[in-house]
């Protein structure tokens, strides 16, 4: 007797074992244990409607696409395709390994393509996702509740009142739906789990783990890849040398020391400006291997779009991410290194002036989004942030002139502005750039800008120019006025970051005038 009541008591604790087991293994890698998202994804793995991968990420910021969407409800309704009769797509062939889910989802009425097109990689809104699942699942009923902006006439105001009566969504006071924001993965996984089981749904408002201030639009934007890119005049012009500074990702100090002297000069009127990681550039047009991009935040009169010039197509990537309601990091450093969230471990070192968007914080580290990369660490002494550019302070000429200084003796590079190498008016427009001043990127435009200042009239943080034909021709050179007739400049290809006097020799001759930004 005493040895079959030991048999049933190890048989009940395997089984609670079990349990605890199931209950607490991870589902993936973006998605913490304790969460609410975790028992909903334990949920749908059940129903068959996703496979768990506790080593690769669910991407549960990431907007859902028509095909991610179809494949959820294909799984959870365990929907077969008739191969008898499979639709035509204009741009989904028939041997396409996505092909038996669109079938299926098409073949029951579920969703249909438009246009003689399904689009499988278009991105949902919430709008939308919340429409299809309310007529998916035949949810139906009236709440009192309603969010603020979701009003009577609203398209979507059924499903979303359908949603709410049944407890799968509950408006906190005032709060918004964001109909026409893109629904996450994270979001319809956990929708689609409380409509397949009642016991998970909720009871009150939720008070989300983390709300990235990140927007998917669904529109494409394209931003630099690469610590630092090379803008030039042609596409495919890079030589040999050059390689470190093409390939990604970039290698730029080792580009810079293995160049002689006379490969440093040959880059003169070859390479027209740099673009920083991160900045955001319109594509003009690609031809091969290379694309013909404008950065956006250097002005040029003569192109609404930007600085223009052509990079390697892997320098830049596409985003359909806004991140205008995200707080900004600035590199205050020299140079920094991003940080793996996980290990932190390098990932990347990046350059003075470069602009991030700041996703969360803790004590040391700003949570950046990179390009292409995910979130990574930024040490905060590295950085200062602001939530908006116009909001950081004007800075004082003593600040812009203490901020110049700490790059001297950096080996010039033609077209520079970043902190491997500066040109005349690089260095000064990443200074400016820093401190909430986006001055022209060319000392010839940096001379149309700003505040014209006679030269008895000179104070400490002016811009003074230099052209040819004794000052009367093209603005070709610019410096830092730091009073009694000293300048801090980048003089030319064999020379450092330096101050010298300008009032003799070539630069007295060929004084232009100065210009004042602050």
């Amino acid at each position: 007797m005493i040895k079959k009541i030991m048999m049933q008591m190890l048989v009940i604790t395997l089984i609670l074992t079990s349990a605890a087991s199931i209950s607490q293994a991870k589902t993936f890698k973006d998605v913490p244990d304790d969460s609410k998202l975790h028992e909903e994804l334990m949920v749908l793995s059940d129903y068959g409607a996703i496979t768990l991968t506790p080593d690769k990420p669910l991407r549960v910021n990431d907007a859902i696409t028509r095909y991610e969407m179809a494949e959820f409800l294909v799984r959870t309704l365990q929907l077969e395709p008739d191969f008898s009769s499979i639709p035509t797509f204009l741009d989904v062939k028939a041997d396409d390994k996505r092909m038996p889910v669109i079938a299926a989802i098409s073949q029951a009425k579920i969703m249909n393509g438009y246009d003689g097109k399904f689009n499988p990689d278009v991105t949902v809104t919430r709008a939308q996702a919340v429409k299809l699942l309310a007529q998916v699942y035949g949810l139906t009923g009236e709440a009192s509740q309603a969010y603020t902006d979701i009003p009577k006439n609203h398209p979507a105001y059924f499903a979303v009142q359908a949603f709410i009566a049944n407890q799968i969504i509950i408006p906190a006071k005032n709060e918004k739906f964001k109909p026409n924001a893109m629904m996450t993965r994270g979001q319809f996984a956990s929708y689609l789990a409380r409509i397949m089981e009642p016991f998970i749904r909720i009871t009150e408002p939720e008070q989300p783990v983390f709300e990235s201030c990140a927007v998917d639009t669904g529109k494409k934007r394209y931003v630099v890849d690469v610590a630092v890119t090379n803008l030039w005049h042609n596409s495919n012009q890079a030589r040999q040398v050059d390689y470190p500074s093409t390939k990604n990702p970039v290698e730029m100090q080792k580009w810079i020391s293995s160049m002689s002297l006379s490969q440093k000069k040959w880059l003169v009127g070859k390479t027209d400006t740099q673009a920083l990681y991160g900045d955001e550039v319109s594509l003009l047009e690609t031809k091969g291997n290379w694309q013909r991009i404008a950065a956006k935040d250097q002005y040029v009169p003569y192109l609404k779009a930007g600085y223009p010039g052509w990079v390697p197509v892997s320098h830049v990537a596409a985003t359909t991410k806004n991140y205008d309601d995200c707080a900004k990091a600035i590199i205050t450093a020299k140079k920094t290194t991003l940080l793996d969230e996980e290990t932190q471990k390098s990932f990347l070192d990046i350059s003075y002036a470069t602009i991030l968007p700041i996703i969360d914080e803790d004590a040391k580290f700003f949570y950046v989004e990179t390009p292409s990369d995910g979130i990574k660490l930024l040490k905060k002494s590295d950085a200062k942030s602001y939530q908006n550019y116009s909001d950081l302070p004007k800075p004082t000429a003593d600040t812009i002139i203490k901020e110049a200084k700490r790059f001297l003796d950096l080996p010039y590079l033609w077209a520079g502005t970043s902190s491997w190498g500066y040109d005349c008016s690089g260095i000064l427009y990443g200074v400016f750039r820093t401190h909430g001043i986006m001055i022209p990127r060319d000392s010839f435009y940096q001379a149309t800008g700003g505040k014209a200042v006679a030269k008895k009239d000179l104070k400490p943080g002016d811009l003074v120019f230099f052209a040819y034909n004794g000052g009367k021709g093209k603005v070709y050179h610019v410096g830092l006025y730091l009073g009694n007739g000293k300048m801090l400049h980048a003089p030319h290809y064999a020379s450092k970051v330096k101050i010298e006097s300008m009032n003799q020799g070539t630069y007295k001759k060929n004084y232009s005038g100065a210009r004042r930004y602050l």
